[in-house]
């Protein structure tokens, strides 16, 4: 664990070095950093990641957010970052962003939803949730690697009426290189490596990856 902990701060070397979230109830950068690695949300090894991609590094936030204390003041740190926008509605992809999308929209003191993949695997609003013509929405996401899941919840807004005005993350794994179509905030920024998994070193080394990640354990039902 003191090695997986070391090789985090090196590779986070380039992370945000301010304050994120100087009020109180919520969270410092260097505690964040502090808090992945005394819950065993880092992790070391080979794996393939909800993207598809191959990775060294995988960031388990639901070990962090199990606990709720944690997981309020990452929910108001993270919804610090976007206080100076008029945000109806939070969205989140499942399963990863549920929980951390509910608590930012706590903070917020708006309503909270997410959207799924349905029977063809496709990202779709369910369970009756709606969105009123030109609702404000902020996507939230616990990881982002390439972001496809938060573009996803992005297309899924605006197809049911709603206007994603920002977008937001706990960490950033591509160290602050995704592009997305609004404004963008994370809590933590690191350049972690990840691989397609025709160029990943670990494979041709004959290391099989593990599937940690949500979209790996779907069951049919």
């Amino acid at each position: 664990m003191r090695a997986a902990a070391d090789r985090l701060r090196r590779e986070s070397s380039a992370n945000k070095s301010r304050v994120f979230a100087a009020g109180q109830g919520q969270m410092r950068t260097e505690d964040f950093m502090k808090l992945l690695e005394e819950v065993g949300a880092a992790r070391r090894g080979h794996f393939e990641l909800s993207s598809g991609r191959h990775s060294a590094l995988y960031i388990q936030c639901a070990l962090v957010l199990q606990y709720p204390k944690y997981a309020e003041q990452l929910g108001r740190s993270l919804a610090a970052e976007f206080h100076d926008l008029k945000i109806e509605c939070v969205a989140s992809p499942a399963l990863g962003g549920v929980i951390l999308g509910h608590e930012v929209a706590r903070a917020i003191g708006c309503r909270a939803i997410f959207v799924e993949r349905d029977a063809t695997g496709r990202m779709a609003l369910r369970r009756g949730f709606e969105l009123k013509p030109g609702e404000t929405v902020l996507a939230i996401e616990d990881v982002w690697t390439t972001g496809g899941s938060t573009f996803e919840t992005i297309r899924v807004v605006e197809e049911a009426g709603g206007r994603v005005i920002a977008v937001g993350a706990l960490i950033d794994r591509s160290g602050g290189r995704l592009e997305f179509p609004v404004r963008a905030e994370a809590l933590l920024e690191m350049n972690a490596e990840s691989y397609e998994p025709d160029d990943c070193p670990l494979c041709r080394a004959g290391d099989a990856p593990l599937r940690p990640g949500s979209r790996f354990t779907r069951t049919s039902t």
